[in-house]
């Protein structure tokens, strides 16, 4: 189990530093990947099974991490958020993509440093382990 979370882990943090890639060299695809999200109900729940995904595999993977109790909570932070969203009927969290794109757009590429950020976090958190810390 811990391997496949780990792979989680490194997929998703590679992700992330790849969307920052999008983010500077095509700034309209970007943008359209992110308005997709919570656009309909089926895109709502598929984003809420990959963001339970990852956050599980974090849970899971955070005792072999670094800093291991900030990855464990962070884990459980995206789970118990993904599970109220799967609670709410999707066009609230339509809505509220709504309200807060515009602030995300208009400072996309401080978004997407950030998402480099944190994707090189849990790329050093998996391969350091225990051991850095």
């Amino acid at each position: 189990m811990s391997v496949v979370a780990a792979m989680v882990v490194v997929a998703f943090g590679l992700v992330l530093i790849g969307f920052t890639g999008v983010v500077f060299a095509k700034p309209a695809t970007a943008e359209r990947f992110l308005r997709r999200f919570a656009s309909s109900a089926r895109t709502h729940y598929v984003e809420q099974v990959f963001r339970l995904l990852i956050g599980a595999a974090l849970v899971v993977l955070s005792p072999a991490m670094w800093q291991s109790k900030t990855f464990w909570l962070v884990g459980w932070a995206i789970v118990v958020s993904s599970a109220a969203l799967v609670c709410v009927p999707w066009q609230w969290h339509h809505r509220f993509g709504e309200r807060v794109g515009p602030i995300i757009f208009r400072h996309l590429r401080l978004y997407a440093v950030g998402s480099f950020a944190f994707g090189a976090l849990l790329l050093y958190g998996v391969f350091a382990g225990g051991a850095a810390a």
